[in-house]
């Protein structure tokens, strides 16, 4: 079995307002050793450019392949960089609840400048994870989010916005998820470790 806390990075990427003490990426970033939050400047007022500038910084400083773990808004965040960037050390993005930053009716104006989200086929291996009752996104639009990415898409049922309020803790569920998702990046030759 695949030791995915010596094989690779996770760049933990929260959504508006930054992931609390009780969100599943935050028990994640205490379980994992390999897992690093990647911060923004501005968690409440997110300027789409500052966010992409730190991302880059976190591939850039890194050496191990790495996978985003991308929750809310972050999805777009990794849409745009995807649009605009080859993989390099990238092999895999997990995409939780994505916000659709487009739609006034679903999320407020600070996050509209992530739009439009890029509809682009992600070069890695990615998967979409959405609730049936997320508010910010409805389950229609986030399978769309998933096809036009080449995502795998997995329904999780009634979650919310699968955040602190859902309660989660370490998220079980989305472990299986995110160790589907490591199954289908190339394993690395142990000639070149």
């Amino acid at each position: 079995m695949r030791d995915a806390s010596t094989e690779f990075d996770f760049l933990v990427l929260p959504g508006l307002s930054n992931s609390g003490v009780d969100h599943w990426q935050s028990y994640w970033c205490l379980a994992f050793r390999n897992a690093s939050r990647v911060l923004q400047d501005d968690w409440d007022a997110p300027v789409v450019d500052d966010w992409l500038k730190r991302l880059n910084a976190a591939v850039a400083a890194g050496t191990r392949p790495a996978v985003l773990i991308c929750h809310s808004l972050s999805c777009s965040l990794a849409a745009h960089w995807a649009a605009q960037n080859p993989p390099g050390r990238v092999v895999a993005a997990l995409l939780v609840a994505p916000s659709d930053v487009e739609d006034p009716a679903h999320t407020p104006d600070s996050v509209r400048n992530f739009a439009p989200i890029p509809l682009v086929k992600f070069a890695i291996p990615t998967m979409v994870a959405a609730s049936v009752d997320d508010p910010y996104v409805t389950l229609e639009r986030a399978r769309a989010f998933a096809t036009a990415w080449g995502s795998d898409f997995c329904n999780v049922g009634e979650l919310g916005h699968i955040n602190s309020a859902s309660r989660l803790e370490f998220w079980p569920q989305g472990l299986v998820l995110l160790g589907q998702l490591l199954a289908l990046v190339a394993p690395c030759s142990t000639a070149e470790q």
